[in-house]
């Protein structure tokens, strides 16, 4: 599997979604946002957590006009997949890869601990390793995590499946209890917790393995 994470002036986790992707298996190369195509034959893009361009205006805001988003824009509408952690989910709404809004959180504080997450499907490429039901823990890093959604968007996210991760204990005020979310296709997914944070024993947990190992799994077997 071929993966681009995308870097944007801000962006602090990049390096640890390239090396989690590459324990995966997978071969990572790094684009930056002012570039305006993507490396050819990835089947993978990823845009990691951090603070593209200071979180100015809003959060993601400015990262999904940057050229290298119309780009990413391109490769999700021609069935390319694509995954936004934190920040990253931040920029796929903005972009409206992904629908929905990620708000100051309830609590008004930045938030940074392991929560549990429930998976509630396991009909994607970046669940498929999970067990729908089956509890894991991330790690949370966000001041702008609370997932606000409509009744009549939360109906349909719900009665299509599209609903990836729910929190066990919400941490930030997101609507039902939202972690991450898919695209109406299943091959995208924005979420808040940072599963590359979870591939490490030594750092605290593995959990978020599965996550890379079943889309390195997913694509090589296509």
């Amino acid at each position: 599997m071929r993966a681009g994470v995308i870097v944007f002036p801000g962006s602090n986790c990049d390096r640890d979604l390239a090396v989690a992707l590459e324990r995966a298996g997978a071969s990572v190369s790094m684009v930056w946002h002012k570039d305006s195509r993507l490396p050819d034959g990835l089947d993978l893009v990823a845009i990691p957590g951090g603070f593209s361009f200071g979180d100015y205006l809003r959060c993601g805001a400015i990262a999904a006009q940057s050229p290298i988003s119309k780009a990413v824009v391109k490769h999700a509408n021609s069935g390319g997949y694509v995954i936004g952690i934190c920040n990253g989910f931040q920029v796929l709404t903005e972009t409206g890869l992904l629908p929905g809004a990620l708000m100051r959180n309830a609590g008004l504080k930045f938030l940074c601990k392991p929560v549990g997450l429930r998976v509630e499907t396991s009909d994607s490429a970046f669940t498929s390793g999970y067990s729908a039901g089956q509890t894991v823990q991330f790690p949370v890093a966000h001041h702008d995590g609370n997932y606000t959604a409509d009744a009549e968007l939360l109906k349909r996210l719900n009665g299509e499946d599209r609903v990836a991760f729910r929190y066990v204990n919400n941490p930030n005020g997101s609507s039902d209890d939202i972690a991450g979310v898919l695209s109406k296709n299943r091959r995208v997914l924005g979420l808040m917790p940072h599963p590359e944070r979870a591939v490490d024993g030594a750092h605290g947990g593995v959990d978020g393995g599965g996550m890379f190992a079943s889309l390195v799994n997913v694509m090589q077997s296509a």
